[in-house]
């Protein structure tokens, strides 16, 4: 008998829920993770005497994946309690519009949005209005835009969104990987602007629409590592994969490294690592092996500081500020003002102390780590709008996410589809993660309960 009935190589979120569900369904299940904690981004680490998150600090609302899955764990969902966040663009500073999707707006001639992209972008921006549907809906999520609202919104508004959250210009992403339904939602309603009205709905403002977890996000991982166990699952951390083979008609082999290097054997394998480490797994079984399609990734460092400062007691620019690549005098391409926009952390950390998250890696290029916190400081001054004086450090941390943050090219999409329809010719095996769903939680955790339950499924086990 194999040792296990599925392995899953890798343990961030989306392994973690795949293990988790595997074990449910009643199958031997174990979870190999390379570091010693598992969980991937979405981490703790502790700064100037607080818990912090170290990746991941929210969860977007729009698609349900993650907050059905968190509420299944009986963990407390916190909303954000500052005002909106910020942009600051080639001409200034603003707050971002309310109803917007990916910077997006609803409708063009919202005072909030003309503060933003002035009066001749406002004019530009209607005409989206009078356009044919099928004007700019072959190009990628930039061009969609350029071509139906202008350039202001494209420079302004989604550029500093995407930005922030792809690291990508918005020219190269495919629409349908950062942006599902909007495509079809153009073509109903004959607009960009009435799409995104429609994908948002009832949707709260655009700087609201996530939420976090009391405690932070890293709360997640440790619920779901015990929801693992619980389930009869078992957690190896520490346990870096080697090597994958097939033993007989639809069986596998790892080999795990570390101190106990040693061979496991498992009736179906689900891959859960990053997309290189997935990438080179599979080109271990051979030139008929399914090759996955690698979409661009960017390196990412975030720099955590903790300040006294009471002027940032007020929160001068709500709970942070995204920064268009056009913009001149800082480096960094986000803020998170966090005791700004968590109560739980702010409770936390006291009047008058402050935690900033400045986000940095944008066109390939990172500034040397000795840069920090200097640099940190002085980019957060300037985008918070406040003396550098006024920021006394406590401390400090640095996180790299090397190779992290990928979001499919246009026209990579029929890539990635081919890729997971050669996957279904190998019985017994399934990819899942960031590698093949994209940045971004809520498609990392549904693409990884589809595929432990198609893995499952293969093993002739339902379950519930």
């Amino acid at each position: 008998m194999p040792d296990y009935d599925a392995i899953v190589v890798g343990g961030g979120i989306g392994g973690l829920v795949a293990g988790t569900e595997l074990a449910r369904r009643g199958l031997r299940t174990v979870v190999l993770e390379a570091a010693p904690d598992p969980g991937g981004c979405v981490r703790f680490h502790h700064v100037g005497g607080l818990r912090l998150d170290r990746g991941a600090d929210a969860f977007a609302l729009a698609r349900p994946a993650v907050l059905d899955l968190v509420k299944s764990l009986g963990l407390p969902v916190e909303r954000p309690f500052g005002s909106a966040a910020w942009v600051r663009h080639e001409a200034g500073q603003a707050p971002l519009p309310a109803a917007a999707l990916l910077g997006i707006p609803a409708d063009p001639a919202a005072a909030d949005v003309r503060r933003v992209i002035g009066r001749a972008g406002v004019l530009r921006a209607r005409a989206d209005r009078l356009l044919p549907a099928a004007v700019g809906r072959a190009s990628g999520l930039g061009g969609l835009v350029r071509r139906r609202m202008g350039g202001r919104v494209l420079r302004r508004l989604v550029e500093p969104v995407v930005g922030g959250v792809y690291s990508t210009d918005p020219e190269q992403l495919d629409v349908e990987a950062v942006a599902p339904g909007l495509r079809d939602a153009l073509s109903r309603s004959g607009s960009l602007a009435r799409a995104v009205a429609q994908l948002r709905g009832a949707a709260p403002p655009a700087g609201s629409a996530v939420a976090g977890l009391t405690g932070g996000m890293g709360t997640l991982t440790r619920a779901l590592a015990a929801a693992l166990t619980a389930a009869g699952g078992t957690l190896r951390c520490s346990a870096p994969v080697a090597d994958l083979v097939r033993t007989g008609a639809d069986g596998w082999a790892v080999t795990v490294g570390g101190a106990d290097a040693d061979r496991l054997t498992g009736s179906a394998v689900l891959l859960a690592t990053p997309a290189g480490t997935t990438a080179g797994l599979l080109a271990r079984l051979g030139d008929d092996a399914p090759a996955l399609p690698i979409a661009p990734a960017s390196d990412v460092l975030l720099a955590t500081v903790v300040v006294q400062a009471p002027a940032l007691d007020a929160a001068p620019r709500g709970t942070g500020v995204l920064v268009s690549p056009r913009a001149t005098g800082v480096t960094a391409k986000a803020l998170t003002h966090a005791t700004a926009k968590w109560s739980w952390l702010a409770d936390a950390a006291g009047p008058g102390r402050h935690v900033l998250r400045l986000s940095y890696g944008r066109g390939g290029s990172l500034p040397p780590e000795s840069a920090y916190p200097a640099l940190a400081l002085a980019d957060a001054a300037k985008l918070l709008g406040v003396p550098r004086a006024g920021l006394e450090l406590l401390d400090h941390a640095l996180v790299r996410f090397p190779d992290q943050l990928r979001a499919l090219r246009a026209g990579q999409r029929q890539q990635m589809d081919r890729f997971r329809h050669d996957l279904l010719r190998w019985p017994h095996l399934a990819v899942t993660g960031a590698a093949v769903a994209g940045t971004g939680l809520a498609g990392v955790v549904a693409d990884a309960r589809t595929s432990a339950a198609r893995l499952a499924l293969d093993c002739g086990r339902m379950g519930a």
